[in-house]
């Protein structure tokens, strides 16, 4: 995912993940989410960045998968809506910005979530759950 408004928190493909210098103002735009939380409010699922909103959406119906375009922009929504749980609930969990553009979670454990693409895999398989990946990310 190209996110060009991280621009400034990139460095050099050859020094690794970009330190983000304002990790706030990184979670906050990560955490919007736009399409995913008028998706989820238009089926009665409030996304609060618990735990228990990911299994909410893990059982909202799928009614976006009809449109190609839209599983993919709900994806990357998905896939940040997720990185936000587990940076905020997480302890040790914190956003990283590939050179690329791509944001990854980093967990305590040193281990990166690429929740992005999870998220792209949920909104057009339905699987793995979100709830899942939050498990089994926390636990690591």
């Amino acid at each position: 995912m190209n996110l060009s408004f991280l621009d400034k928190w990139r460095k050099r493909p050859e020094a690794g993940p970009a330190v983000v210098d304002d990790p706030e103002g990184a979670a906050m735009l990560l955490a919007e989410c736009e399409l995913l939380r008028a998706q989820a409010q238009t089926e009665g699922v409030e996304l609060d960045d618990s735990v228990h909103s990911l299994e909410a959406l893990d059982q909202l119906r799928p009614a976006w998968r009809d449109d190609p375009e839209v599983v993919t922009w709900l994806g990357n929504d998905a896939g940040c809506y997720l990185g936000t749980v587990l940076v905020r609930t997480v302890p040790g969990a914190a956003w990283k910005v590939w050179p690329g553009g791509e944001p990854v979670v980093r967990l305590a454990s040193g281990r990166e979530v690429d929740v992005v693409t999870a998220g792209r895999d949920w909104a057009a398989n339905g699987a793995p759950e979100l709830c899942q990946l939050y498990a089994e990310a926390a636990e690591s």
